[in-house]
Formats: C-alpha cells, sequence, structure tokens
C-alpha cells in the first residue's frame, strides 16, 4: 500500500480488469470501505487457487496491511471477520492410496 488516489492493481492490471464480477470486486474492497480510506493505492501480486480464493486472500492482506498502518482499526475489521484466514487445504496423499482417498479396487478374488 502507497499514499496515492485509491486504485488497485493486481498482477500489473488493475482491479476491474483482473476480477471481473463485481462480488468479486467488493470482496476485495471490503476492508478499505469499512476502514473509509480512500487515498492509498495498493499494489497486488497474487498466484494459486481460483479466482474467489485469491480475492479473499487479498482482502485478508489488505486488512492486514491497514493494521500495520494504524492499530486502532483492528477491532472494527476483526468483527467483520476480514482478520480470519481460511485453513482449508489439499489433503496430503497417502501409502497404499491412488488419492489422498480414493483406495485401489477391491476384489475378493
Amino acid at each position: 500500500m502507497i499514499p496515492g488516489t485509491g486504485k488497485i492493481v493486481i498482477n500489473d492490471r488493475p482491479l476491474e480488469q483482473y476480477f471481473a464480477s463485481g462480488f468479486l470486486q467488493l470482496i476485495v474492497n471490503q476492508p478499505l470501505v469499512s476502514a473509509e480510506i480512500k487515498n492509498v493505492d495498493v499494489l497486488v501480486n497474487v498466484h494459486g487457487g481460483g479466482l474467489t480464493g485469491q480475492a479473499g486472500a487479498i482482502r485478508h492482506g489488505i486488512a492486514r496491511a491497514l493494521i500495520k498502518d494504524n492499530e486502532q482499526l483492528k477491532p472494527e475489521l476483526k468483527k467483520q471477520g476480514y482478520l480470519k484466514r481460511d485453513p482449508r487445504m489439499k489433503e496430503r496423499k497417502k501409502y497404499g492410496l491412488k488419492k489422498a482417498r480414493k483406495a485401489p479396487q477391491f476384489s475378493k478374488r
């Protein structure tokens, strides 16, 4: 985050171009709207996951950056749920199985 005019750039593309869906744009803007901050530019590099996951990760990162800048914003952002990390991850493959839970076909004989 740098002082600026309020534009958000994700992977060298404007927010509206990267996230065509208005819903995903709303998710990314939520921390800035609830903190009533309009005078910063946000530059983000993100990869992996899907578009919705990336939007959530960007929201989380913006909220954490706002708190680093101004500690008084923490109670409001925490109450809104912008500081929660999504802990879901891909389950690891286990030995003897084809994937995490898929077992080889069973045959009695």
